[in-house]
């Protein structure tokens, strides 16, 4: 079990258990206070009462009163391992319930402060005289309430015990949580530096080869190029997995400017067009300026992902000889980028799923982790746009739209 010491006193935020605390005093009529295990008063007391106020205004529950020392023992008893500690105070109950979280107990719940039963003023005129009341004020305060009998003080108990167990079970709940994020950062963060860079110490070294080996067998070319390509997909597949973890995790971002779309597209287009040209698929674009005359608020580096994207995927579903067309499109709310190929379709049932993540089209040319069109979607949105998708079925090719918002001055002028 742990330990009592254990415990993480600064962490608990005590302003949280004031409202619902105040809403169970004032239903139920019971003074309510919440201490820390060290035994200091974070909250209340709560006074529902005429009679509760009345003793508020006395010496009950100052810091040297009575009344407080009488709540600081039952929290050292608490402390000190019991599960239930109370007193009989001249007449009135006081109760206690103990706050736990992760299985660690960090602060106590004393409660009642209610007549068990006054049947003459001589216990009113007692503890008026302890606390500095007048008796007979205490008193008529009194007689006017209903005593706390046994067993409306255990149902009581046990609605404040479902009250504190429901805030303490959410607030592990979050602290999960909170561990949950941690550890998905530190993910994050492995990822980034004990995958990135052995991969990119990898390619720069074949790279090497490649352009210093004079003599080269053949073969031995031919596997150079071939751990290129490999390499260089496997950095994709890292880049696509802490993408996709961002996205979960929604801290994904975009840095918005001013930009030429024609910049964003004539960038996609080119880094692209090489795995066309090898497949054997004519690639174009129109208009033949690229859209160099429209601007839009976008992250460039971002945009040109999104549009990199659906190219290298028309590419990857478009048998050699086929043809994909990027088309740019004015309209009256932005601009319309449309990706179009001639490949191999997507059926009916599966155009729903297109977009989720580990999305992969069951056919011999798929490939990677099926998180591209997930990713790409999660940044159009960014942007304050859309994304969506058509094919008229097998072998019918498929068409991406991607809608945005231009520059508000650009759209003016339009």
């Amino acid at each position: 079990m742990i330990r009592l010491a254990d415990a993480d006193f600064s962490r608990v935020d005590w302003d949280e258990w004031r409202t619902p605390l105040l809403q169970f005093s004032q239903a139920s009529g019971l003074v309510v206070s919440a201490y820390d295990i060290a035994g200091v008063r974070q909250v209340g007391p709560l006074l529902p009462s005429r009679t509760a106020q009345l003793l508020g205004s006395s010496t009950l529950w100052h810091d040297d009163g009575p009344g407080t020392a009488a709540e600081r023992r039952i929290v050292a008893d608490m402390a000190a391992g019991q599960d239930e500690a109370g007193e009989l105070f001249h007449g009135m109950h006081i109760c206690s319930l103990p706050l736990t979280r992760a299985g660690v107990r960090y602060g106590v719940l004393v409660f009642g402060w209610c007549p068990r039963d006054f049947s003459s003023p001589m216990a009113c005129e007692q503890l008026a005289a302890l606390v500095g009341v007048p008796g007979h004020a205490l008193w008529n305060a009194v007689r006017l309430e209903t005593p706390l009998t046994d067993a409306r003080l255990a149902t009581y108990r046990e609605l404040l015990r479902t009250l504190a167990g429901s805030l303490d079970r959410q607030r592990d709940t979050i602290d999960e949580l909170n561990r949950v994020s941690r550890t998905r950062e530190l993910f994050l963060a492995t990822v980034s530096h004990e995958m990135r860079t052995p991969l990119s110490a990898l390619s720069m070294r074949v790279d090497l080869l490649l352009h210093t080996m004079r003599d080269m067998p053949p073969a031995l070319k031919t596997a150079l190029l071939a751990m290129r390509v490999h390499v260089r997909q496997e950095a994709a597949m890292v880049e696509d997995l802490i993408d996709a973890a961002r996205t979960l995790t929604g801290t994904m971002s975009v840095e918005r400017v001013a930009v030429s779309l024609g910049r964003i597209v004539r960038d996609a287009v080119s880094t692209t067009e090489v795995n066309a040209s090898e497949k054997g698929i004519a690639l174009s674009v129109m208009p033949f300026d690229f859209g160099d005359q429209i601007e839009i608020d976008a992250d460039p580096r971002r945009l040109q992902q999104v549009l990199w994207n659906l190219i290298l995927n028309a590419i990857k579903f478009t048998p050699a000889g086929g043809t994909i067309a990027v088309l740019i499109e004015r309209d009256a709310s932005g601009v319309r980028i449309v990706v179009r190929d001639s490949g191999q379709g997507i059926s009916p049932q599966d155009l729903p799923h297109v977009f989720g993540a580990f999305t992969l089209q069951s056919h011999a040319n798929a490939s990677g982790l099926g998180l591209g069109l997930y990713i790409a979607r999660r940044l159009v949105e960014l942007h304050g746009g859309a994304i969506a998708v058509s094919s008229e079925g097998k072998d019918k090719g498929t068409s991406f739209t991607v809608h945005l918002p231009m520059h508000p001055a650009r759209r003016a002028e339009s």
